[in-house]
This record gives structure tokens, C-alpha cells and sequence, in this order.
């Protein structure tokens, strides 16, 4: 029996153990893989096959069955997923069920959890942007949380790295505030973008606006065509899922090349309950899973783990590994586990009219919009309120539907619909929101989920601060665009809840101090070093860029590491 138990065992054990296969997971895998470790990779969600998968991708508009629209009953079933765009027809069966993805708000909070392999990777908004130091330095130097354990050229190699890879198309700048990479050729700007551009930069100078940088291949290179992705076909339909492999994600990308390898387990359907803990080692030994279907309970072993489940499952899982060494969770002897949550704030900006241009125009469905980068408190501009926020947009031409209202009919109505109608534009802002260490995520003890976890509660909300910059993303976006010549331009304010921006990042902060942090800065819990977490959680400060290329270039610097410190015979 006894040699039974070490065989079994020995089947179970695998040289690391990643958590998730989102966008950090799916990096986790393939870095570690090609570096030549046996991982496990354990996501929670269902099986979703590249391509076969992506069951709408291809479907023409009149195929799909409420044109897109939830019905009623997903709106009286999904209460908290359809308070947002992200859950609808074509990408309803990626999210998971209100029902089943219990959590409970002091404050309103808007989590979006997927239930598929890829995670959010097949859903993103694929808009990828460096920190620079002026984000790495900003705690330190605004007096804010704790300071980032790292800087720019710690991050900076990694970067490049994942970028080559992933597949970045955007235009240099040569901006302090958005470090250029190492990009494929830029999609081009519209007529009205490319207008409104010029007159920016003579009325406001130092303000860009650029094509946004963004994760769909404008020209497969060869680190692309390894994997077998293509260009991008300009159907914006990306977050249906893209069977071109045009955009990067999980299935597109990391995943083959890490299944390529021959040294990669990928097990769906299973729910990581515990990491669990020896406490004569002061390591981990590995991960209780629950079978997500079945309910059924296993155990598996590594040396060691890669938490990359997404910020607040991630830190969910950390919270509910207690030990004799961790009762308050894995890690947390700074009491900063579930702190310091954050999310960007947008749903604020302003659009208007272009008079003119008729005879312009653009073809296809360009995945992508204009960006402008952050020009607040940078250099001399002092505002009263710390950090900035940038902008993304874009610019359009009515079609058809202009027509309605006018109840027009006829030869007069088929001869006005020859044409597109007028040239608008819209600028929205994404702002950053400051590290406090009482907007948290606690766990509700007596509430479980389906799967018998303590569910999560939510108490943030944003701050004066970010209420200060939301004025400024509002006024100076009327400003731009009426000084670039649009009519009638209207700025507006929609609000902005925690979770909207789907960039959760926190929870699990990195930092220099044990005291004060969870994880150093090569994404280990400091007590437990064989632990790594690489995703959301271990943001300091958010900055005010879209944080997943941050994940991915964190992910491959930690797994390097990783490596090199298991060869020392550290880990």
C-alpha cells in the first residue's frame, strides 16, 4: 500500500502548478514550460476550444437571435452581470452565473468572472501600454501607500519580451509618460481623427493623440506565425472570440506554445479551494482542487505555484489557505491581504459633431481607437488632485438608423441612405484611482458558493481625489474637441462604480517591507517563497494605461526567476 501511496503521488507531482489561464496564466505556462518545467495548469472555467469554440465569431448579424440585446429573463437572471456591456448575446456562455459566482457588495462593485479556459483574455479590450517611472516613482514620491519594489528598466526588458510575442501594433512617441515598445505597424486613423490630431497639437502643445497600441497583429511576425496567428481581419467582433488569431489570448498564443512543448497539463473544471502549507518547510507543498462538475476533491503537488486566478480570486484563494503559521490567510502578516483595492474610472468624457468631410470615409471595422496619453500634474502642470488619466475615442460617421426619427419614406428616404451621414467624435477618459487601504475585499465565512467557498464582499467605492480628476476628464475633453473645431460638443458624466473598468488590481500589493506588503518584488510572498503572484493583486498603484501587458511582462520576469532561484535550490 505504501509503495501505492508514493506511485499516486508521484502522478499527482509536478514541477510548478499555475492558477487560472487568463491572461497571466496563460504566460505563467508558456514561460515555464519552455524553460523546461512539467506544469499543471488548473482553470476553474469550461473547456473553450481556438476556434471550434468561438461559437459566434462567424455568425452574419442576422443570425444572431435579439441582435445582440439581453432578453428579460437574462436581465431578471444575471442582476449583477447585465448591469454593464461585457455580458450580452454573442458573449453570454463565457461569464459565469450570478447564481453560482455569489458576492455581496457594501458599495457597489461590478465583478465580471469568466467561465471558460483563456479567462478574460478572450474578452479584452486588448489595449496595451508600458508604466513608466513617472508611475513606478509615484507612491514614493506623492506619499501615497508604499513604494514600488521595482522600476522601469527592472520591467523594461520584460516588456519588450512579451510585446514581441503578444503581437503590439501602435505608433513611437518618444513620451517620458508612455515609454515606447516594440511594436508592429500602426493601424491608421481616420479622416476626422487624423484633423482633429493636428489641431490639437497646435493648440495644446505637448498633448498626443496617437492610434491606440493595441494587441491585434496589423502584420503577423515571426514569432506570431510560430503560433499560427494571422492579421487582424478588421471585424471587430474580437470579444466573441477571434479564430484568426488576430488578436493575442490565451488560446491564440501562450497556450500553444507551451502545449508545444509536450511538458503542459491543462485540467478545466477545477476550482483551486486551498494552497496548501508545510509549516516545517515554511513552503508550500501544493493545491487542494474541487472538481467543478463532479464535486469531487483531489490534491496535487509541486514545487512551485503560480496564483494568476485574477486580483480578487487570486487574493480570495489566499485569504481562504489558513494554516496554524497563517490563520488570517496565506501570507497576510501585514494585514494587507484583501487592502488597497483599485480599478480605473472612466464613463466621462464628451463628443460632438464635425462639420464637413463628406468625401472621407473608412473601410472594414478597425479593432481599435485613438489614444491620448496622460499631460496632467507632468512636469509644471500642478492640478488639486494627484496622478491623470488619459483618453481613448474615436471618430464615426451616422449610418441608416440617423433616419428613423425622421419618418421619412420613399425614393427621398432609399436616395438619403446612398450616403453616410455627418463625421462625429468622442473622447472618454480613464483616470487613475489612488491605493486605499480601506477599499478592500473581505470573505463572508457563513456564505458559500456553489463549490463551498466563502464568498466574496466588496467594500470600495472612489474618492474625492478621483472625483477632482473626473471634472478635468470631462471639461478638458469639450475643451479639445471644440478647440479642434467639432459643433455642438457635449461633455458628460455617467458615473463610475469599482469593477466597471474590469481592471481589478491590488489586494496583494508588492513592496520592499514584509510588513507592509505581501509580495516581494519578484511577485513572491515574502514567508512563503515557492508562492507566486503575478496578475492584478500584486499592483502598488495602477496608473492610469491599461494594466495587462504590466501582467504579462511581470509574469515573465517572475517565472525567469523562478527558474534560476529552483536551479540554486532556493525554491
Amino acid at each position: 500500500m505504501a509503495n501505492f501511496n508514493i506511485d499516486a503521488k508521484k502522478e499527482l507531482t509536478y514541477d510548478a502548478i499555475v492558477i487560472g489561464s487568463g491572461v497571466s496564466g496563460g504566460w505563467a505556462a508558456k514561460e515555464l514550460t519552455e524553460k523546461g518545467l512539467r506544469v499543471l495548469m488548473l482553470e476553474r472555467g469550461k473547456q473553450l476550444e481556438h476556434i471550434t469554440g468561438y461559437e459566434n465569431a462567424l455568425k452574419a448579424p442576422w443570425e444572431l437571435k435579439y441582435d445582440g440585446r439581453l432578453t428579460t429573463q437574462q436581465i431578471e437572471s444575471h442582476p449583477k452581470l447585465s448591469r454593464d456591456y461585457p455580458y450580452n448575446e454573442m458573449t453570454e456562455k463565457y461569464w459565469m452565473n450570478d447564481s453560482d459566482s455569489l458576492y455581496r457588495e457594501k458599495k457597489r462593485f461590478d465583478w465580471f468572472r469568466p467561465n471558460i479556459v483563456g479567462g478574460k483574455s478572450i474578452m479584452w479590450g486588448r489595449q496595451s501600454y508600458r508604466l513608466s517611472d513617472i508611475d513606478f516613482e509615484a507612491n514614493l514620491r506623492d506619499g501615497i501607500a508604499v513604494d514600488w519594489p521595482i522600476r522601469y528598466a527592472d520591467i523594461a526588458p520584460w516588456y519588450s519580451h512579451a510585446e514581441k510575442f503578444a503581437g503590439i501594433s501602435g505608433e513611437k512617441l518618444g513620451l517620458p509618460q508612455l515609454p515606447d515598445g516594440e511594436f508592429l505597424p500602426p493601424m491608421d486613423m481616420y479622416y476626422l481623427e487624423k484633423e482633429v490630431r493636428k489641431r490639437l497639437e497646435k493648440s495644446f502643445p505637448g498633448r498626443v493623440m496617437t492610434i491606440g497600441r493595441v494587441a491585434n497583429l496589423s502584420k503577423a511576425a515571426e514569432e506570431q506565425l510560430g503560433v499560427g496567428r494571422g492579421p487582424c481581419q478588421f471585424r471587430n467582433r474580437c470579444s466573441w472570440g477571434c479564430p484568426f488569431g488576430a488578436y493575442f489570448s490565451t488560446q491564440s498564443s501562450t497556450l500553444p506554445a507551451a502545449a508545444k512543448t509536450g511538458r503542459l497539463t491543462l485540467r478545466p473544471d477545477s476550482v483551486v479551494t486551498e494552497i496548501t502549507f508545510d509549516n516545517d518547510t515554511q513552503r508550500a507543498t501544493g493545491v487542494r482542487v474541487r472538481d467543478a462538475v463532479t464535486m469531487q476533491d483531489r490534491e496535487y503537488f509541486a514545487k512551485i505555484i503560480f496564483v494568476c486566478a485574477s486580483a480578487i480570486s487570486s487574493t480570495a484563494l489566499l485569504m481562504h489557505s489558513t494554516s496554524d503559521r497563517f490563520p488570517n490567510g496565506m501570507g497576510n502578516d501585514s494585514d494587507q491581504l484583501g487592502r488597497n483595492l483599485m480599478d480605473h474610472h472612466f464613463r466621462t468624457g464628451a463628443s460632438g459633431r464635425w462639420e464637413g468631410g463628406h468625401d472621407h470615409y473608412y473601410y472594414g471595422r478597425r479593432a481599435n481607437g485613438i489614444y491620448i496619453p496622460r499631460y496632467r500634474n507632468i512636469g509644471d502642470d500642478k492640478r488639486d488632485y494627484l496622478r491623470g488619466f488619459g483618453y481613448q475615442g474615436g471618430a464615426s460617421r451616422g449610418n441608416w438608423q440617423r433616419n428613423v426619427a425622421e419618418l421619412s419614406f420613399g425614393a427621398d428616404l432609399k436616395d438619403e441612405l446612398t450616403q453616410p451621414g455627418e463625421w462625429t467624435m468622442g473622447l472618454g477618459g480613464f483616470g487613475e484611482t489612488l491605493p486605499y487601504s480601506d477599499n478592500r475585499m473581505l470573505l463572508d465565512k457563513e456564505t458559500r458558493d456553489k463549490w463551498g467557498l466563502p464568498v466574496v464582499v466588496f467594500d470600495a467605492e472612489i474618492r474625492d481625489n478621483e472625483k477632482k480628476m473626473r471634472i478635468d476628464m470631462a471639461n478638458d475633453a469639450k475643451e479639445m474637441l471644440e478647440a479642434a473645431g467639432l459643433k455642438d460638443v457635449k461633455a458628460y458624466d455617467k458615473g463610475s462604480f469599482p469593477g466597471m473598468a474590469i481592471h481589478e488590481m491590488g489586494t496583494a500589493r508588492m513592496g520592499r517591507d514584509p510588513k507592509t506588503s505581501v509580495l516581494n518584488g519578484h511577485n513572491q510572498i515574502h514567508a512563503v517563497k515557492n508562492v507566486f503572484m503575478t496578475d492584478g493583486a500584486c499592483m502598488v498603484s495602477t496608473s492610469c494605461v491599461n494594466p495587462s501587458l504590466t501582467y504579462m511582462a511581470l509574469t515573465a520576469r517572475a517565472a525567469d526567476f523562478a527558474v534560476e532561484e529552483m536551479k540554486k535550490l532556493n525554491l
